[in-house]
């Protein structure tokens, strides 16, 4: 008799090991993933003559059309099973066959040892786009700009903002935004949300929305738990809409004659930008793929001339910076939160981060504002959440905030950026953690509610925070998908 680990594959053959199965000890682990007992399997081989006739996946991951955010190509898979390890150990997951319960996080992506597994390449659409003679407006996320650079010979955490837009104009691109921004308006948004359940008993705890594949996970696996996710768009999202709704009416262009692209660090993004209850981006392409077009376009990186943002919706503040690492929205948040709560500006002395901050996977603290204790919860990586979402489900959770971000150290980890040496995953990671919070003590403006442009855009269009053309605009809904 055979059994096979539900994981990476290994066979456990009775015959060969001498022993039946069934008088391991229960504390015995495969000795290739070490997972426990529980995980095997009985296990029966098909007859050479159907193996000849296919070839058989056994035990990747299986990847279908359908999937919005990962391609596979099987011509170099090694059928290895590092991908459905790797989804088990960081999501939690392991759904067999039922595809649709994919993240589309792409953190197999960042582990498949062949380069089978690659973000679902969006880049023809764009240049067909461009053939078509659509205006390319594009924005970019925080947390790329802090790893771009690695595939070009520049040092993890190197921040390259000027190269990197003179790079996205040389492309073709006749506006280039940042996303920064759409993270300003973001914590507009949701300090406001926090504040008004926190003056008007709402429910608790509040969690962020930013990451998509947290909310295909909480809609998959934890419905019961929807009223409890901050309604606010993720900064792509709002940007993506405040292009389409605000920035054609300023530059006199209209929004249908606008192409417009999210640069990102995250797969993911692919799937979020195909909701109905999201609209405003066109496409979405990650790190590696803008690294390949501009490869594969035969640009020197370190030569490009650099460039700076468009205005109006220009560069956010050091806070919107910081929202692609791990606790850097729950520290967003705050800062602004004491704003709408005190009247008063924030500083690093009436409110301190450092306990949200960091590279372990769950991190807690206590803040007072106001007089008010404010409790709050950082996770990043999905399966170390399973605890806090089932307290929040049963009711018994402690916390008034929690940050969820399904890759480990946030979005700088996302399964689109470049691809780390093995073994220095942790070391690149808090390297472009570093960069952000480097280019937050160097930026002038702390918190959403002190830059100028969401100032301006309040003024002329949005009027307030939770007014009713900003929930038109900046607000979602969720959706059961159990």
């Amino acid at each position: 008799m055979k059994y096979r680990c539900k994981i990476c594959g290994y066979i456990f053959d009775e015959e060969k090991e001498g022993k039946k199965f069934s008088e391991l000890k229960e504390d015995y682990t495969c000795p290739m993933c070490f997972v426990g007992k529980m995980m095997f399997a009985p296990y029966e081989e098909e007859p050479e003559e159907v193996k000849k006739s296919k070839r058989i996946f056994e035990h990747a991951v299986l990847f279908d059309e359908k999937n919005l955010g990962v391609a596979k190509d099987d011509s170099v898979c090694i059928d290895c099973g590092i991908c459905k390890s790797t989804c088990l150990e960081r999501c939690g997951l392991n759904f067999g066959e039922d595809t649709s319960k994919c993240l589309t996080c792409g953190q197999c992506i960042m582990t498949c040892p062949t380069g089978a597994l690659k973000p679902k390449s969006e880049v023809e659409k764009i240049l067909q786009a461009k053939k078509e003679g659509k205006i390319l407006i594009c924005y970019t996320s925080p947390a790329i700009r802090v790893s771009i650079g690695e595939s070009f010979g520049y040092e993890p955490g190197t921040f390259l903002v000027g190269k990197l837009i003179g790079a996205l104009r040389n492309l073709g691109f006749s506006y280039v935004l940042d996303t920064t921004f759409g993270a300003d308006l973001t914590i507009m948004e949701e300090a406001n949300e926090l504040k008004e359940r926190i003056l008007h008993q709402g429910v608790f705890p509040m969690f962020t929305s930013c990451c998509p594949a947290w909310v295909k996970y909480a809609e998959t696996f934890y419905p019961e738990i929807l009223d409890h996710l901050s309604t606010c768009k993720s900064p792509i999202g709002m940007e993506g809409i405040m292009v389409k709704e605000y920035f054609a009416r300023q530059i006199s262009v209209d929004k249908e004659k606008i192409y417009t692209v999210a640069i990102t660090p995250c797969t993911a993004k692919k799937f979020e930008f195909k909701r109905e209850e999201i609209a405003g981006t066109d496409a979405v392409i990650t790190v590696s793929e803008l690294t390949d077009w501009l490869k594969k376009e035969k640009m020197d990186f370190q030569k490009i001339e650099e460039s700076s943002f468009d205005s109006l919706l220009g560069e956010g503040s050091g806070g919107g910076t910081i929202f692609g690492s791990t606790g850097g929205v729950c520290e967003a948040a705050l800062r602004t939160l004491y704003y709408f709560l005190t009247g008063k500006d924030y500083t690093a002395e009436n409110i301190e981060f450092q306990k949200v901050r960091g590279y372990e996977n769950v991190k807690e603290a206590t803040v007072k504002i106001d007089g008010r204790e404010i409790r709050l919860a950082v996770v990043h990586k999905i399966s170390a959440a399973k605890k806090i979402l089932e307290d929040v489900k049963n009711g018994t959770s402690p916390y008034h905030f929690i940050e969820i971000m399904n890759c480990q150290g946030g979005c700088i980890g996302g399964g689109g950026q470049p691809k780390y040496p093995e073994g220095m995953e942790q070391t690149f990671k808090e390297k472009r953690i570093a960069g952000l919070y480097k280019r937050d003590s160097e930026t002038k403006i702390k918190a959403a509610y002190q830059n100028p442009d969401i100032k301006k855009i309040y003024q002329e269009f949005l009027i307030e925070p939770g007014s009713e053309i900003a929930h038109r605009y900046l607000h979602t809904t969720y959706k059961s998908r159990r």
